[in-house]
């Protein structure tokens, strides 16, 4: 690390701060990365039933170099930790796969077989990991499956550890926080589209690996591009305290829901003295608002939770381990760790506040609010994924939304019109551009990005001002000590010069939409509704469940789409059509052809003639490789 403050070059001179501010002598995190290592995956490549490879760990064996000057060297040892690959004992009967995913697998022994924790992305990379468990372990059952909470890597890769039929037979029990299903769902479908266009900049799936690219998410290396997958629980998780046993293994859980995640859970293994904290309390300060976009979470419950698994856990236990990042040993250590990932979210919290009922808005506090010197000083409360900076402004716009009360932002011209008038009032875009090469050269990298995105945007045809641009999205990259800012900033670089990539990873699942229930289909199917379009539009269609022996009304009025049970007490509809739940995911999401299910008796419609094909009609498909950089 300390070679690369010995370079000149501008990035570098920048990182000097944090060579000489941070502990890079401090090792334990080294040692407890490599902590019970049993064996690597060789070569870290995993492929497809096509041949295409979804996962590459090999392709980060760059970071066992020395950090260089484009490449912030915090962030570089976090990728570098999240960097290695393979199977660990974390302790007796509980392993880890680390480093084939964003996510952890975890694999806990019970009397016959195996326990899964979180299993990751894809049902590729699960599967490896599986094999690999196995091929040092002995060919154990999976025998249960637990979902930590309702995010993808936490569930994915399901198919590639178990069966639809051995969950539906009970050889292996599924188990997840209330709500899982709920909300793992509607992450997905609802505004799922956009999410995973911005998760294309915030993982930077598409980034070549390499000092001058992706370096990693600060949360692990980056995302799979295998299969998604999903198979429903069958035992949920409803209060703290709740015991189950699984194949001879006692769990008991602790519901978090609105930290992390909206569903979420932690559990303590009391036989092994093992704690799983899920992504309560990883290896850096977390998101409250991803950039990716979310609900935003809420701190100040954040805090309080982790204070309640102290109480509850901690002096219990002799090893934490979580479903990201390596595992923490000693009780002493983990109590520690947990009360300063506690103090973060909450300080954050109380201190935001504070500024607020003072009249400061989130980008003031964003660019003022400091961290105490105990929470600055340790590598786990580093910013690597979330960042103090976006984190304020996320609290903010929980409490506040998103106007800050003067009145000149109330009403302010869309980016295209403002950026038109931007350049026309600083003297034309030839202007702008030279005053931008001259910020560009002093090194004020914050203010060109912003002058330049005017304008990009008023004439985005204008070679030279993307391609400076570009150069200065490259050096905030280099400079960021958050992953998931360095991959905002260089996949902006990447497309500003060789165009949209699009969403690299997979934007849906069979699986996922197949989990819809009815009414979370028709939510689905309103949001795509053409408002202006059907404005003038009247539509009433009973649908008739063949499958779940249930009626759903839905009426077009007013350009929207409601929904309701109905009992048949109602006045009669335009149309009836008959048709099960799955059937109508296929058509009405699922792009299928609904003429071949009429014909052959799949769907039956009485009453108006085409009702289905009018609805259909008033929809419009959402953009999956809309763009961002440009307007």
């Amino acid at each position: 690390m300390s070679e690369s403050s010995k370079n000149t070059t501008p990035a570098a001179v920048g990182h000097r701060p944090v060579v000489q501010s941070l502990p890079f002598s401090d090792a334990r995190d080294l040692d407890d990365v490599e902590r019970g290592f049993l064996a690597a995956l060789t070569p870290g490549v995993v492929t497809n039933a096509a041949g295409e490879v979804v996962w590459d760990s090999d392709a980060y064996a760059f970071l066992h170099q020395d950090c260089p000057p484009t490449v912030n060297p915090s962030l570089w040892r976090q990728s570098r930790l999240c960097a290695r690959q393979g199977l660990f004992e974390v302790t007796d009967r509980v392993y880890q796969v680390r480093g084939l995913d964003l996510s952890n697998m975890t694999l806990v022994e019970g009397d016959t077989g195996v326990l899964v924790v979180d299993p990751l992305i894809s049902a590729e990379t699960a599967a490896a990991g599986l094999a690999l468990y196995r091929a040092h372990r002995g060919d154990r059952p999976v025998t249960g499956v637990v979902y930590t909470h309702c995010h993808i890597d936490h569930f994915g890769g399901v198919k590639g550890v178990t069966t639809v039929e051995d969950v539906a037979e009970g050889r292996c029990p599924i188990l997840a926080p209330e709500g899982f299903v709920e909300h793992a769902v509607a992450e997905n479908v609802y505004a799922g589209t956009a999410m995973a266009r911005r998760a294309a900049y915030m993982y930077g799936a598409a980034l070549p690996r390499g000092p001058h690219g992706a370096v990693g998410a600060g949360l692990g290396p980056t995302t799979s591009t295998g299969s998604p997958t999903l198979i429903v629980p069958t035992i949920d998780i409803d209060h703290t305290g709740q015991t189950e046993t699984v194949d001879g293994i006692t769990l008991e859980f602790q519901m978090t829901p609105g930290t992390e995640a909206p569903a979420e859970m932690n559990f303590y293994l009391p036989q092994l003295r093992a704690l799983c904290m899920a992504e309560n309390a990883t290896h850096t300060l977390h998101n409250l608002l991803t950039l990716r976009g979310a609900l935003v979470r809420d701190p100040h419950v954040w805090s309080q939770y982790l204070t309640k698994s102290i109480n509850r856990f901690a002096y219990r236990s002799e090893v934490l381990f979580a479903s990201h990042h390596w595992p923490t040993w000693g009780t002493e250590r983990l109590t520690e760790f947990l009360s300063l990932q506690r103090d973060l979210y909450g300080y954050l919290h109380d201190q935001t506040v504070r500024a607020i009922n003072k009249g400061a808005t989130g980008v003031e506090i964003a660019e003022s609010l400091e961290l105490p010197p105990a929470l600055e000083e340790v590598w786990h409360t580093r910013g690597y994924y979330g960042s103090v900076s976006h984190n304020v402004k996320a609290i903010y716009q929980r409490y506040m939304g998103w106007f800050d009360g003067n009145p000149a932002h109330l009403w302010e011209h869309p980016p295209v019109e403002s950026a038109r008038r931007h350049i026309e009032f600083m003297g034309g875009a030839d202007r702008v551009l030279e005053k931008a090469h001259m910020s560009f050269a002093a090194g004020d990298f914050r203010w060109v990005a912003q002058v330049l995105n005017y304008v990009i945007f008023a004439d985005p045809d204008n070679a030279e001002a993307k391609a400076l641009q570009a150069e200065t999205f490259e050096r905030l990259g280099f400079g960021a000590e958050n992953g998931t800012w360095r991959n905002f900033f260089l996949m902006g670089a990447y497309e500003l010069r060789h165009g949209p990539v699009g969403t690299p990873t997979a934007t849906a699942s069979p699986d996922l939409a197949g989990a819809l229930t009815v009414e979370q289909v028709f939510d689905a199917i309103a949001l795509r509704v053409d408002g202006p379009r059907a404005w003038a539009a009247t539509l009433t269609i009973d649908w008739a469940f063949t499958d779940d022996n249930v009626v759903h009304r839905c009426q077009l009025r007013n350009g929207l789409l409601v929904h309701f049970p109905t009992d048949g007490s109602l006045p009669a509809p335009d149309a009836t059509i008959g048709l099960t739940r799955a059937a109508l995911i296929a058509v009405m999401l699922g792009g299928a052809d609904p003429a071949p299910l009429l014909a052959d008796g799949t769907i039956t419609s009485d009453g108006m003639d085409a009702a289905l094909a009018r609805l259909m009609g008033f929809l419009d498909d959402p953009d999956p490789d809309f763009t961002i950089v440009t307007p």
